[in-house]
């Protein structure tokens, strides 16, 4: 039986560890070869392992999502080497500080939107031709209910977020009238290194794990997928406008 993601390529970042692993994993399962992009090349390696054992393949891109001139040239060597990019799961991203906003030092500041924000910006810069040439291409990001609800003391990760989500908006209405597809997914409260940080008083076992959502990543990666400019909230199931309350 053919898969559903067979023969399409997918570059996962932050894939070497939590939501990014479990879906990278899933999506090999489902057929579809895997540019796993994160900085740990123990972790990519550990997750080369486990794709290679669900019977499927994997590139290993060791890169910081903050090296621009590395997202480019990832961008060419996909070029050369497939033509094409089928599947953009933009996942990586960092917590920064929980504090006042007043109390968040610039740098710190700067870090969380080059990562979180400037990145993504750069991955759709440098994977939209790739993405534009599939006959399919579907265009992922790891958003979060933190770009709306404004939690006290999580400003800059609340900031970024709401700043990836018009960054996508922006870019799915760019290419309504393609065959590219732009998804937001608000994955919730999930049992994963980053909650543990941000939550440290909480039951991590009263948590659904990555491994939870990761089969919803499937269905968004495939040709059949027919919504755009929407979000996928996982605590919900189910894809809404993404509107702000009040």
């Amino acid at each position: 039986m053919t898969k559903l993601l067979e023969g399409r390529v997918a570059v996962v970042t932050g894939a070497s560890r939590g939501i990014g692993r479990a879906a990278a994993l899933k999506l090999a399962e489902a057929g579809a070869h895997i540019i796993a992009v994160a900085r740990t090349q123990g972790g990519l390696e550990e997750l080369d392992d486990a794709i290679r054992g669900v019977g499927s393949s994997a590139t290993l891109v060791p890169l910081d999502l903050t090296d621009y001139d590395g997202l480019d040239r990832l961008g060419g060597v996909i070029h050369e080497r497939w033509g094409k990019l089928d599947i953009l799961l933009a996942n990586g991203a960092i917590l920064g500080p929980i504090s006042p906003v007043t109390h968040v030092q610039p740098k710190e500041w700067d870090a969380v939107m080059a990562t979180n924000v400037t990145s993504n910006y750069r991955l759709i810069r440098s994977m939209d031709p790739l993405l534009r040439a599939s006959d399919a291409g579907r265009a992922i990001f790891v958003s979060s209910a933190a770009s709306w609800k404004c939690t006290a003391y999580w400003g800059p990760y609340s900031v970024s977020k709401a700043a990836l989500d018009a960054l996508v908006k922006t870019y799915a209405a760019e290419v309504a009238s393609t065959n590219v597809k732009a998804m937001m997914v608000n994955p919730g409260p999930l049992r994963t290194d980053m909650r543990a940080r941000a939550m440290p008083g909480e039951d991590p076992l009263s948590l659904k794990t990555p491994e939870d959502l990761a089969p919803h990543f499937v269905t968004l990666a495939a040709p059949s997928w027919a919504e755009t400019g929407k979000i996928f909230d996982f605590p919900l199931n189910k894809v809404t406008a993404h509107q702000f309350p009040g």
